[in-house]
């Protein structure tokens, strides 16, 4: 379906431009505790990535870094359990670097949440996880790395979907249009869910493709009858 595209004043357009994503329950974030040795010099003290991190814009693995628990915190050596809810990333290094001081003379941490990723679905070439690995991603981005529209895709109602699930916030993106693209946002956050739609001449596509082996079944059990009737009426002729 198209519908008219979400129009999005500036207010809202410069947060989505400065946003930074927050740290929540059931995130995953790897956390490195460094000491200052020297002049310039840093020793890894206490690392929270099992397995390194991601590379290539892939997916991290899900067992990487430490996970957030419900009630927003996270169990760390020496400092214990620390609540890093509601965080951005600096936010809870320098946190973490004021708690650490406590037991290492010159701390340095820090901090970076592992599964910051978008939800691509729909006429995508590569349908799937698209790991956000600068911070932002606008929507562009993101089609560019599943591979681009395929040809059924309608540009016209691309569809963004935000929040809760039971009670989401969609938005309708028009990319056929400057004066569309203009009056919206094309910025996207973690987790956010990117659906887009096919058109209608590929229902159309398919109901034939449904449809068209029967006939040919059937034409192809018929084609000797045929043939025959229409030798015989040669013959008579």
């Amino acid at each position: 379906r198209s519908e008219e595209p979400t129009e999005v004043n500036e207010k809202v357009y410069q947060d989505d431009m400065v946003f930074e994503n927050r740290i929540q329950p059931n995130d995953r974030v790897n956390i490195m505790v460094y000491n200052q040795s020297g002049p310039g010099e840093l020793t890894a003290m206490i690392s929270s990535s099992s397995r390194g991190t991601p590379t290539g814009g892939t997916v991290p693995d899900e067992t990487t870094g430490l996970l957030v628990t419900r009630d927003g915190t996270v169990d760390l050596p020496l400092v214990g359990s620390v609540k890093i809810e509601g965080y951005t990333q600096d936010e809870a290094a320098k946190y973490l670097m004021k708690a650490y001081g406590k037991y290492i003379r010159t701390p340095y941490v820090t901090v970076e949440i592992m599964n910051q990723r978008i939800f691509l679905i729909g006429e995508v070439n590569t349908p799937g996880v698209v790991q956000v690995t600068n911070g932002t991603m606008n929507l562009i981005e993101a089609i560019a790395r599943s591979g681009d529209l395929t040809d059924y895709a309608e540009r016209r109602g691309i569809l963004i979907i935000r929040g809760d699930l039971r009670n989401p916030d969609v938005s309708t993106i028009d990319l056929t249009q400057m004066s569309a693209i203009k009056i919206t946002s094309l910025y996207l956050k973690p987790n956010d869910i990117v659906y887009v739609q096919p058109r209608a001449s590929k229902g159309r596509q398919l109901a034939f493709d449904e449809i068209a082996p029967p006939f040919q079944l059937v034409a192809s059990m018929l084609e000797p009858f045929v043939s025959i009737t229409y030798l015989a009426n040669a013959w008579k002729d």
